[in-house]
């Protein structure tokens, strides 16, 4: 029996490394916080700088006082708990029942309600409002995981990108064309190139 085929070897670039914020889901943006899987895993939120980028991101607000270390550990296992959940509705394995009480767990914790105040110049959101502790924000982040899954139409969304090297996980539109790439701009584009050399090579072996 042969060796099995070798996964391509790409550099790991500072655009490799950059955050992904257009998978179209809160929980899906945490997942893609690694990117090549498949081939390689890049961390893209590794520290605390990279973790407040993130946040701010995807409209998340830390409420002051947080340990960004202690944070990072439980949303780097909350996210190895979604990329096990939301990949097993592509390819049909059974997730991990570490995973889904992982999920279950911080789900239970109840987010803080938004509130308003009126002031002499109107209504504006309360001091402190929006802002979340660290089990608000996980419970944020694996409730929507939960409405992921149980949106039908939303999991039919669900697709992977079709580069070998990525393969990250991102939700189609509702309507119009579906994405065959995670991004035209990046895997698209890498995609044509390399379509376009092997083309190029096969012309001039000819």
């Amino acid at each position: 029996m042969g060796a099995a085929p070798q996964a391509p070897r790409t550099r790991v670039t500072a655009r490799a490394r950059d955050l992904r914020f257009d998978a179209g889901s809160l929980s899906l943006n945490l997942v893609a916080t690694v990117g090549r899987r498949p081939v390689g895993p890049v961390e893209r939120m590794g520290d605390a700088e990279r973790l407040a980028a993130w946040c701010r991101g995807v409209g998340l607000t830390p409420a002051p006082g947080y340990e960004p270390e202690a944070l990072l550990r439980s949303l780097h296992a909350l996210r190895d708990a979604a990329y096990d959940i939301a990949s097993s509705l592509l390819d049909g394995h059974r997730p991990s029942p570490a995973s889904v009480e992982l999920v279950n767990g911080l789900a239970a914790c109840e987010p803080p309600a938004a509130r308003l105040e009126l002031t002499a110049g109107g209504v504006r959101p309360a001091p402190g409002s929006g802002m979340l502790t660290e089990d608000a924000l996980l419970s944020v982040v694996a409730r929507d995981l939960i409405e992921l899954v149980a949106d039908p139409s939303r999991g039919e969304r669900l697709t992977s990108c079709a580069s070998e090297v990525c393969r990250m996980l991102y939700l189609n539109p509702p309507s119009g064309r579906a994405r065959q790439w995670c991004s035209m701009r990046r895997c698209g584009n890498n995609a044509k190139a390399a379509a376009h050399r092997r083309r190029r090579t096969a012309t001039a072996g000819g």
